[in-house]
């Protein structure tokens, strides 16, 4: 496996430097090629994500294919705007020279998808790759090997190895695959693992961009419209069944509202996924045995005030509220991806900020209620949603990525292109004039001196 890693990647960095990716009609057919692809394999990797997550075709297609739908069919809309050089005006010291700004792409690219979407954060940032004239080698997760196996042939029948290679296999292939010199490398799964990542490229000095997680918290302040916020944040855990990056991890609500709030969110999971989830058929299955066991260690961290139900066989875990939370327990120090929500209280809203700012910095952050203003002045998080949860991944007109330990960098629409590209300045000097000012021993310097 090591030797066909470095083989690939020598082919690849040899077709990047023939400029055959540069063209713009180039990059633009291969998005095309991408979208058809998944077109053709659409119900093989819906398939393949009912057998290893037991995703339903419609959370499959709104969560992770249109996501990718939406992403390449927007880069093909605004390609040649955003790759277009940009003007910038030039100093007086410099004229009569012209500046501008070039886009270029980053060169050879590896990308690296975790299990929970396995789909839309593989095919995500490739589209970034493409639309930026970069080649990619791809890394699915092994813990969906369905998913993994449908999502190879797929690339395989649709690009040679030379412009995107995708390769299978475990951690051992991800440090495989680490130890060879990449123009930039992309990231998404723990924290930990991206310590790692950082790690290896450092020894290249490899640009990264990591998209990684943490606890995320959701505020249900006293002021909030608790009927759509019990809805809005129900939904939100119960997708992917909690094992969603910028899942809501845990809850901080006013002491006034608690008891109703809560009442309201079992009410309307019992809505979403009837009285017994295991049955519903849009209730994600826990993608394996060692993350269950992790999940199910957490229940003994509080009282079970709702849920708190498995089943082994079916890696079934029901929707969980757990109260009379201790904040030096497991379940407020590591980050769940699942569907148990520790519950906190507070009086005041300056509380809520003091325990999330003594924490590391989140990949999302969200609050209900009308001080808005205040939370977001005094917090800081990857991105944050105002009286509601989730949705701020859909929007691609606006950046997503972590901060500090939720990650770095940034991707989605415009951001994806810029995420695999280099903006390079350049600076055009006319020899038809060659101003002396600028030459030792600078005369006129006092004229130059309120020049600069």
């Amino acid at each position: 496996m090591q030797n066909y890693i470095s083989t690939t990647r020598t082919k690849q960095h040899q077709y990047f430097r023939s400029g055959a990716t540069l063209a713009l009609p180039f990059r633009k057919q291969a998005l095309r090629q991408l979208l058809k692809a998944m077109k053709q394999y659409e119900s093989q990797l819906a398939e393949a994500l009912w057998q290893d997550l037991h995703k339903s075709y419609e959370e499959a297609y709104l969560t992770e294919l249109s996501i990718v739908y939406g992403e390449i069919r927007n880069h093909l809309r605004h390609l040649r705007k955003w790759a277009k050089p940009e003007r910038k005006s030039s100093p007086l010291a410099i004229l009569p020279a012209s500046s501008r700004i070039i886009k270029e792409p980053l060169g050879n690219t590896l990308i690296i998808a975790p299990w929970n979407y396995p789909v839309q954060l593989l095919l995500n940032p490739l589209v970034g790759a493409i639309s930026a004239g970069c080649t990619a080698m791809l890394k699915p997760s092994p813990y969906v090997p369905n998913v993994s196996r449908v999502l190879t042939e797929m690339i395989r029948a649709t690009f040679s190895k030379e412009y995107i290679a995708i390769v299978e296999g475990n951690r051992e292939v991800n440090q495989m695959l680490l130890a060879e010199r990449w123009d930039l490398i992309f990231f998404t799964g723990s924290p930990s693992l991206g310590k790692m990542v950082m790690q290896a490229a450092a020894k290249h000095l490899t640009s990264v961009i990591l998209e990684l997680g943490g606890k995320s918290p959701c505020i249900i302040d006293k002021s909030a419209n608790l009927e759509v916020a019990a809805k809005r944040v129900a939904w939100g855990k119960a997708l992917n069944a909690g094992q969603t990056c910028i899942a809501p991890d845990y809850l901080m609500i006013h002491e006034d509202v608690k008891d109703r709030f809560l009442k309201l969110l079992v009410k309307e999971w019992k809505h979403l996924l009837t009285k017994d989830p295991q049955k519903a058929k849009h209730f994600v299955r826990i993608v394996n045995d060692k993350a269950l066991d992790r999940l199910i260690g957490y229940l003994d961290n509080g009282t079970i005030y709702h849920g708190g139900k498995y089943d082994k066989a079916e890696r079934y875990l029901s929707p969980t509220i757990l109260t009379d939370i201790k904040e030096n327990t497991p379940v407020m120090q590591e980050e769940i991806f699942g569907p148990i929500f520790p519950v906190l209280t507070f009086k005041h809203l300056d509380e809520v900020i003091s325990f999330v700012n003594d924490r590391e910095k989140p990949l999302a952050l969200y609050y209900f209620g009308t001080n808005d203003k205040h939370i977001l002045r005094h917090t800081s998080s990857g991105g944050t949603c105002i009286n509601d949860v989730i949705m701020h991944i859909v929007n691609h007109k606006v950046p997503f990525g972590g901060v500090g330990n939720s990650g770095m960098g940034s991707y989605h629409g415009k951001d994806s292109f810029l995420a695999f590209s280099h903006r390079r300045s350049v600076i055009k000097t006319p020899t038809w004039v060659d101003m002396p000012f600028r030459y030792m021993p600078y005369k006129l310097f006092a004229l130059i001196k309120r020049m600069v």
